[in-house]
């Protein structure tokens, strides 16, 4: 197994789990906090369900996408890293939040959304370089 493969298959494999992940989320979300949470609250959550799950099937196409484009190898591995830990950031703080974690944290979420333009940007240009 060379080191692409492993990396395809790590991607893939992240991408499945943030991708159950969400799902669960959602559902936890419609069935057990609706009447928990405050309304502001409760969509801060479903904000952070629906990126997470944006971003899960962007890295599934990131696993998909290095092996069509073997040329841009290091621009394709930076994106899914980058779609990673912006999902990582982006949706955990969101989601701390939206369990009454400290309002600070929304600083930091914006540092998510930079992971997630950084990942698109980079699998752009990946795909012009190929």
């Amino acid at each position: 197994m060379t080191v692409e493969a492993d990396v395809q298959r790590t991607f893939l494999a992240l991408a499945a789990l943030l991708g159950l992940l969400a799902v669960a989320a959602g559902a936890f979300g419609a069935h057990a906090l609706e009447a928990r949470l405050p309304a502001d609250r409760l969509a801060i959550f479903e904000t952070a369900a629906r990126y997470q799950m944006y971003h899960a099937l962007a890295l599934l196409a990131v696993a998909i996408v290095a092996a069509l484009l073997p040329a841009s190898p290091a621009l394709v591995h930076a994106a899914g890293w980058s779609f990673v830990g912006g999902t990582l950031v982006f949706c955990g703080t969101l989601y701390l939040i939206a369990f009454g974690g400290p309002r600070w944290l929304g600083a930091i979420t914006p540092l998510g959304g930079l992971g997630f333009m950084t990942g698109w940007s980079l699998l752009g240009l990946a795909a012009l370089r190929s």
